[in-house]
């Protein structure tokens, strides 16, 4: 097999030359992205770095710094349009873990280690691979992770304080927030929960333009400046927590980290657990800009990119980063659509560390607690844990498992086990879709009413099939054919007679492919579909989804249901 041929974005812009009007426009989707990721690199960061961990920098400088160095790199290096990239929630966990047991200097060495191994799954076309780790492994490991944060930010949040510094363990974690709960500031938990209001609010007032963390972090700050000066009221605020210079007007020096054979011996399992959480997070962004944008990224240079800014940062003290997708999909709805907006947003970030770091002093820690609840809030997939009853016992098993195991140990442990747990569930269902049946003189590969050959499809109908087990490695072929589109039919029949098996990974697939035509205005008929598929369908309610009218026996039967559907929409 060939390298990938390495070819970043940005370099279809310097080709290209936008216009006067482009770059206004670039500019602006920078700025204002710019300003969604302030409040949030500044929380990313203090949740990161454990309290007493010995950095160069203070916490939210570290992520500061990251979000400046990461989000110009990953725009300038990335295989994809629109990314922004950054430190993002995904990472809190494993980060903690690391700094714990290796110290920071651990942290750069892993975050290094993974910018190599990204690079190399790039050079060696591994991009695509992500597709095979199924959908309750990447579920339960998000929800697990959002779970964790809300965890570490209790603190924070509440304003417990006790003799320790609360432990890094789950269980003795709780344990010491149980002990102290007697702790707990009125006043501190009253900025926060006024904070997540704004945050949760304020778009839906109208008011996008100005991203609602920022509305919170000024208001939160003029609020807590004035409570402060109350008699008894004591609000922690990152000044306090990491002195008045927490943020250092200037970009940091350049360091090289610690690097010995041993360290690397030990820390190749949460390195690889980095390099993957990365491409799992910036792929999936990706993907989710190209809906967006109808463009298609490139996904070995995608990690390519990525790569290279998670071996950079480390010299200059960063930590891991990764394509983010609420700033990416922010970038798109701005107008972003050339790596030229990432770059302003990495500009804007460093004019604001240059101008005004001063001020960060003020910004109440209760605040930045509720930034990151928010995001946890919005990133877990909290409706798979609801629908865990109507899941297929394996696949229900594996999410549980996955989710347990971050939240209680961590995401090493985590994607190890369910890693294997999913393919040990997979062997079992493609065995158990094998037949073995006696041959007569009357067997018929289909019988007539499947057969398509001789039988005129309908204008503005398209036929597709399905061959084979339809599971998790296979689920975005259906995507991927569909993408070639250029103009939507009205219906879309897809023949699954010649389908086994089926697992949850292609039933979300299946479900968010109808969602998506039906925003089109195409309608989806199903035809042939046999015991197992539809018994998923039926156990996890999507039925009502698809429609029940929409499934047929055969493909005549589909052929006559397409027709219907084309009269009834004229």
């Amino acid at each position: 097999m060939k390298p990938h041929a390495y070819k970043p974005r940005f370099l279809e812009l310097l080709c290209n030359r936008p216009s006067g009007a482009d770059i206004g426009r670039e500019a602006a989707a920078g700025l204002t992205v710019g300003l969604i990721a302030l409040p949030l690199a500044l929380a990313l960061g203090i949740a990161s770095i454990p309290v007493g961990a010995d950095t160069p920098y203070s916490a939210p400088a570290l992520g500061i710094y990251t979000a400046i160095i990461a989000g110009f790199l990953i725009s300038v290096f990335g295989g994809s349009r629109v990314q922004i990239g950054g430190p993002t929630a995904a990472f809190i966990p494993i980060v903690l873990l690391i700094v714990q047991a290796h110290g920071y200097v651990g942290l750069l060495l892993a975050t290094m280690m993974a910018g190599i191994i990204l690079i190399l799954m790039g050079f060696a076309r591994l991009g695509t691979l992500i597709k095979y780790i199924p959908w309750p492994v990447t579920s339960g490991f998000t929800t697990g992770i959002a779970v964790a944060i809300m965890v570490t930010q209790v603190v924070d949040f509440s304003g417990i304080h006790g003799e320790t510094a609360i432990p890094g363990e789950f269980f003795e974690k709780v344990e010491w927030l149980c002990h102290h709960l007697g702790t707990v500031d009125m006043m501190t938990v009253l900025v926060a929960l006024l904070s997540c209001a704004i945050i949760f609010f304020w778009p839906r007032i109208g008011w996008k333009r100005i991203p609602g963390s920022i509305v919170a972090m000024l208001l939160g700050t003029l609020a807590v400046w004035g409570l402060n000066q109350l008699e008894g009221v004591q609000i922690a605020t990152v000044g306090s927590r990491f002195g008045d210079s927490a943020i250092p007007a200037h970009l940091p020096s350049f360091m090289m980290p610690v690097v010995s054979v041993e360290m690397i011996r030990e820390l190749i399992m949460p390195a690889t657990a980095i390099a993957i959480l990365c491409s799992i997070e910036s792929l999936l962004s990706a993907v989710v800009a190209d809906g967006l944008t109808n463009q298609r990224h490139d996904s070995n240079s995608e990690l390519i990119g990525q790569g290279i800014a998670n071996l950079i940062c480390p010299f200059f003290g960063g930590l891991p980063a990764t394509g983010a997708i609420a700033r990416t999909s922010a970038n798109i709805r701005n107008g972003g659509r050339t790596p030229l907006a990432g770059v302003v947003h990495a500009l804007s970030l460093l004019a604001i560390v240059l101008l005004f770091s001063s001020f960060a002093r003020y910004i109440p820690m209760p605040t930045m607690a509720a930034v990151l609840v928010m995001v946890a809030l919005h990133m877990g997939e909290w409706r798979a844990l609801k629908e865990i009853k109507r899941m297929q016992t394996g696949d229900a098993l594996v999410l549980l498992t996955t989710f347990a195991l971050t939240v209680i140990f961590d995401l090493v442990v985590a994607i190890e086990i369910g890693m294997v747990l999913a393919a040990l569930l997979f062997i079992r269902r493609v065995s158990e879709t094998t037949e073995v049946s006696r041959v007569t003189h009357n067997d018929v590969l289909e019988s007539p009413e499947h057969v398509a050959q001789g039988k005129e499809i309908p204008e503005g109908v398209l036929v597709y099939r399905i061959f084979g087990p339809f599971l998790f490695g296979a689920a975005d072929k259906m995507q991927d054919a569909l993408e070639e589109l250029s103009d939507y039919p009205k219906v879309i029949i897809l023949r699954m007679h010649l389908v086994t098996a089926m697992d949850t990974t292609a039933l979300y697939a299946l479900v968010n492919l109808v969602e998506r035509m039906r925003e089109r205005g195409t309608s989806i008929v199903v035809s042939g579909i046999h015991r197992q598929p539809l018994e998923l369908l039926r156990k996890s309610d999507s039925l009502k989804t698809l429609g029940i009218d929409n499934f047929c026996g055969h493909y005549d039967e589909a052929l006559n249901r397409a027709q219907q559907l084309i009269a009834e929409s004229k």
